[in-house]
């Protein structure tokens, strides 16, 4: 039994790493900190010491095991739809989580080289009738789940494991940061139309959007903010701590630009040129989701684009009503836990490894809470 009294989630991101202590019982009480931006990957054992020190001070608990929030390009999301006929009495849980366990058995067996992170419901239909959640106490002759799930290679889970296994620590479960993210803001904003969060991130930018509170696409590309700081660099041939300074202060402060000898228009026209690139691929990206309205709802969050004022916004798409989402370390940290114990009542628990053992049906899903 695990008598800890705090819940550890890492952000561990491609430039800085990010990391949230909860109290189990009380979740007002919790710790944050975030590590130094780094460009050099090497550096990454340092930030996670000096993070894991934090974190054993204030809590006064050793950090040996945590829950990892990461975004991968090569995260893999797809659609699956499983049912059963009844003989219409009332439904019953292991009805359901035969469905789920069966489509889970498939889903690995075609994806063997994958792990499942994220199981997801998005709707029931019971005798032709679609329901959000599982309706309670109902009689049933017919139900069809459509499930979404998110795997990650297991390679790559592998490799981070390796990383905290330096530190004694083992990894109890593992969260898409970008989906987390959406599921702890997409409630703020108003989901009748559809709405796709673009996440831009150091070298990576997620997309995930939702018609009518249902997911129905995740894409992680192997591109970001990073990519602009790059062209900087080599355009200007300066060093690329220097080109990311200027990236980030190009329309706060003249005077870096003109002790570089080189004009504001320029430093503007190699941002824009590579911001309008990826603006075109994002909105590429959006147009091959199954959408039903022409107009969509963008939330752009993320460090990677925020160069970009509201005029700027408005210009890059100018057909959809565009809102950009300030976060911190409090709110991405939050948004791991809160995935973690429940809240999201679509999403279906996933054992940790170390307990596999336990088997599929001694655990209950959220959605019979």
């Amino acid at each position: 039994m695990n008598s800890k009294n705090f819940k550890v989630y890492f952000d561990y991101g491609f430039s800085k790493i990010r990391a949230g202590a909860f109290n189990k019982e009380d979740h007002s009480q919790a710790f944050y900190v975030e590590s130094e931006f780094f460009f050099d990957t090497s550096h990454t054992n340092i930030e996670i010491k000096k993070i894991i020190t934090f974190l054993e001070k204030n809590t006064n608990e050793y950090v040996d095991d945590i829950n990892l929030m990461v975004d991968n390009s090569k995260t893999l999301s797809v659609g699956f739809s499983v049912s059963k006929k009844l003989d219409g009495s009332k439904l019953r849980k292991e009805d359901v989580q035969f469905l789920i366990q069966d489509a889970k058995q498939q889903i690995m067996k075609s994806y063997s080289d994958h792990n499942i992170i994220h199981i997801i419901v998005n709707n029931y239909k019971i005798n032709n009738i679609d329901y959000p959640y599982l309706p309670i106490e109902i009689k049933c002759n017919f139900i069809s789940l459509d499930i979404f799930f998110i795997c990650l290679p297991s390679e790559i889970i592998q490799n981070y494991k390796k990383i905290f296994h330096k530190f004694n620590i083992s990894i109890n479960q593992v969260v898409c940061s970008s989906y987390a993210k959406t599921i702890n803001y997409k409630d703020d904003y108003s989901l009748n139309s559809n709405v796709t969060f673009i996440d831009v991130g150091f070298d990576r930018t997620s997309l995930i959007s939702y018609i009518h509170h249902k997911i129905i696409s995740i894409e992680i590309l192997p591109i970001g903010g990073n990519h602009i700081t790059q062209d900087i660099s080599k355009i200007l041939n300066v060093d690329i701590e220097i080109a990311e300074n200027l990236k980030l202060n190009f329309n706060k402060n003249i005077k870096i630009s003109n002790e570089n000898n080189f004009s504001l228009e320029i430093l503007q026209e190699i941002i824009f040129a590579r911001i309008d690139e990826l603006i075109k691929i994002f909105t590429k990206s959006i147009a091959l989701n199954p959408v039903t309205e022409d107009k969509f709802k963008i939330v752009l969050m993320g460090g990677g684009l925020k160069i970009l004022d509201k005029k700027d916004k408005d210009n890059f798409f100018p057909l959809n009503e565009v809102v950009f989402l300030e976060e911190n370390t409090k709110d991405i940290c939050q948004a791991g836990f809160k995935l973690g114990i429940g809240l999201n009542k679509q999403e279906v628990v996933i054992i940790p490894n170390k307990q596999i053992k336990q088997g599929f049906f001694e655990k209950f899903f959220h959605f019979f809470k």
